[in-house]
């Protein structure tokens, strides 16, 4: 586990509910639980504060950590999509996305297609993204924060052809790969969900640092999917779907190793002094 993508997690499950702030001193602690060294852990808050998403202040002698404004949004987006509700049904309509960002910026076109991605979008042509979710708003922001509001345009597309829409889905995202993803989570935690649903109904004792640690690298590999899932509707679905299997999962594995993981976390979590 890459110990940047980890604090990630770690500020994203349980920090930001703590006001966001940690010492230095327990976040390396709480990253010491999955073999990381408090050196790497101290280069990837580096890294973190370079690129935006983390901000510093000294107490004493102590330093304190918490997530930015941008990094505020970035968590609770992931944690909408994460812990999603039951959506409505589709209207039809897709939201497109097209831009022509000259060569001399080709860096922040890089990086306008790594986001669209990330929100779900799928490549219909190189400079033309399409999604079934009404996503305009946060292209408008994305493309506002990054200076290129005049080189993108957004439309409410209808469409009528030539393909069937699971055709056009097949066609923009790689339905095959991410099913398998959704395969190896189940295969990977299936058995480790019963095994401990098996413990707690035997009332056997179940260490909380178990907990966090199981719960953390559960919630570390579900967010995955926020990077692969575009987050479809049930009518453009293939009749075979492993990603509702592995949200059931998901979320009866989390219930279960959720309240251990919080009290381990609030024995080691040390906020700064008001």
């Amino acid at each position: 586990m890459k110990p940047q993508s980890m604090l990630f997690t770690i500020y994203g499950e349980y920090v930001r509910h703590y006001g966001s702030e940690i010492w230095i001193g327990s976040l390396t602690k709480l990253m010491g639980e999955f073999g990381l060294s408090e050196p790497a852990v101290r280069a990837a808050i580096s890294r973190m504060l370079r690129q935006g998403w983390l901000e510093s202040r000294k107490v004493g002698n102590r330093s304190f950590y918490s997530v930015s404004e941008r990094g505020k949004k970035r968590l609770e987006e992931a944690a909408a999509r994460i812990y999603k509700v039951e959506s409505s049904a589709w209207d039809g309509k897709w939201c497109m996305v097209s831009y022509n960002i000259p060569e001399e910026r080709r860096a922040l076109r890089d990086q306008l297609r790594k986001e669209l991605g990330y929100m779900g979008f799928g490549m219909l042509t190189t400079s033309t993204w399409i999604s079934p979710n009404n996503l305009r708003e946060a292209i408008q922001e994305l493309t506002e924060t990054q200076e290129i509001t005049e080189y993108v345009e957004v439309f409410a597309a209808e469409h009528v052809g030539l393909r069937d829409p699971k055709q056009l889905v097949q066609k923009c995202w790689n339905i095959d790969e991410i099913n398998a993803k959704y395969k190896e989570f189940i295969d990977s935690y299936q058995a480790e969900y019963e095994e401990l649903e098996e413990r707690i109904r035997e009332k056997k004792e179940v260490p909380d640092s178990l907990c966090f640690v199981n719960k953390t690298k559960l919630v570390h590999q579900y967010r995955k999917f926020l990077f692969i899932d575009p987050d479809l509707p049930q009518e453009l679905l293939p009749e075979l779907w492993l990603g509702k299997e592995a949200d059931k999962l998901f979320q009866n594995y989390y219930q279960l190793l959720n309240p251990g993981a919080v009290r381990f976390f609030e024995t080691v979590y040390e906020a700064a002094p008001v």
